[in-house]
């Protein structure tokens, strides 16, 4: 008989997802403590969010030989990704921080900032600034990414400075 997956510990995202812009990572499969220290947490204004994941194409590969075509992994993609956050109505907001054409690094802790948990890092580009205009909502500021290079999954989050929990 197979052994059946390990059983997930399931929880809701909202209260425990770290989401970090953080301006320099030398090495985006180890980021350092000190590398995240100086980011700044955005999932406190952060309203809603789009992409963040990584897809593989695949690519045909018929043989004269047979009627079946198998399929082999192809490029790797970066969804389009943005966050959208809350406006402030003095204009002191995200604006001031994801400018267009800031490149950096977005952090993902998805199940919080924990030592031994795993993270993820985009290479990113803030390619714009979208005022979200509806009637019955309160205001948003959109900021649109792109991808700049292959993110690092599931990365290791380093220990917290001083040895305590995050």
């Amino acid at each position: 008989m197979a052994t059946p997956i390990t059983a997930s510990t399931r929880y809701y995202r909202r209260g425990v997802t770290r989401v970090l812009w953080v301006p320099t990572i030398a090495s985006l499969a180890s980021p350092t403590r000190s590398e995240l220290d100086a980011g700044t947490a955005l999932e406190g204004e952060t309203g809603a969010m789009a992409g963040w994941q990584t897809t593989s194409e695949t690519v045909q590969t018929p043989a004269l030989g047979s009627r079946f075509t198998p399929v082999v992994g192809g490029a790797i993609t970066a969804a389009d990704s943005s966050l959208t956050f809350w406006a402030s109505k003095d204009g002191e907001d995200v604006r001031e921080l994801l400018i267009r054409e800031a490149a950096g690094f977005v952090v993902w802790m998805d199940e919080g900032d924990v030592p031994t948990q795993t993270m993820d890092v985009y290479p990113a580009t803030v390619t714009s600034q979208a005022k979200v205009r509806e009637l019955d909502s309160a205001a948003q500021i959109m900021c649109q990414f792109a991808i700049t290079s292959e993110p690092a999954e599931n990365v290791t989050i380093p220990a917290v400075s001083g040895g305590g929990g995050g």
